[in-house]
């Protein structure tokens, strides 16, 4: 699903041709895949976004596998690229990010454990990669 989108395909290509030198898709532990590692005096995780608007999800995201990495007894820095912006973000786990974390994590478990939710069709939702998992095979109807 999500892999045949058309901005994760963008996204794909973007980085392939702008990081080509660098290893990509690094699955760890088969339950994250980064774009690329970088490894030398310390390990820095890169995640390449095709967006011309950096975002807190974006930061996120990398927080997320920083910490995901920081469990499994990995120290490691993140860089976010944006590449069409020429611009990268750097970023690293502290106490404060470590403390939000867990309150998200503690959120996302209630949600997934509590009911579903209605599920409302918007005009966005066409252009996400997950909208077969809300509406099935339905078409684009909206």
């Amino acid at each position: 699903m999500e892999y045949e989108d058309q901005n994760v395909q963008i996204g794909k290509h973007l980085h392939e041709e702008r990081y080509p030198r660098d290893k990509k898709n690094v699955s760890i532990l088969n339950t994250i895949n980064v774009d690329f590692v970088k490894t030398g005096d310390e390990v820095v995780i890169h995640e390449i976004k095709k967006s011309k608007k950096m975002e807190k999800a974006h930061e996120y995201q990398l927080y997320f596998y920083l910490d995901f990495l920081r469990r499994h007894g990995v120290e490691a820095k993140g860089e976010i690229n944006y590449p069409l912006l020429r611009r990268t973000q750097s970023l690293e786990l502290n106490d404060d990010i470590i403390n939000e974390l867990e309150q998200i994590y503690e959120e996302i478990h209630e949600i997934v454990t509590g009911p579903l939710p209605p599920v409302e069709k918007k005009k966005i939702c066409k252009k996400c990669a997950y909208y077969e998992f809300c509406f099935g095979d339905e078409g684009d109807d909206i």
